[in-house]
């Protein structure tokens, strides 16, 4: 039976390959670029990798911080539009055409 297959037992490297989802030095050298990859993430919005926690919650202070902060940047354009926009709507509304 020239055809004939026998399973063999997984020998430890089977194994270990099944487990990491390739060959362990090609997932090491995934694993690696990722690291790098998300630490450049994480350094861009201010983490630190001695003081995780302390850097998480200055995260979310600066987002609070910058929530709040938006909001005064639009109330200034909105002051500063509305000085033009509604003395113009008011004049236009007072002397324009009457409406039917």
């Amino acid at each position: 039976m020239a055809h004939d297959v026998r399973d063999l037992p997984a020998g430890h490297s089977d194994g270990l390959h099944r487990f990491l989802g390739g060959s362990p030095l090609a997932v090491a050298f995934r694993l690696v670029l990722l690291s790098i990859l998300v630490g450049v993430v994480l350094a861009a919005i201010g983490f630190d990798p001695w003081n995780i926690l302390i850097s998480i919650r200055l995260l979310f202070q600066r987002i609070w911080d910058l929530g709040f902060d938006a909001v005064n940047w639009l109330w200034r354009y909105f002051l500063l539009g509305a000085v033009i926009v509604i003395p113009i709507w008011l004049l236009s509304r007072v002397f324009g055409s009457p409406r039917r």
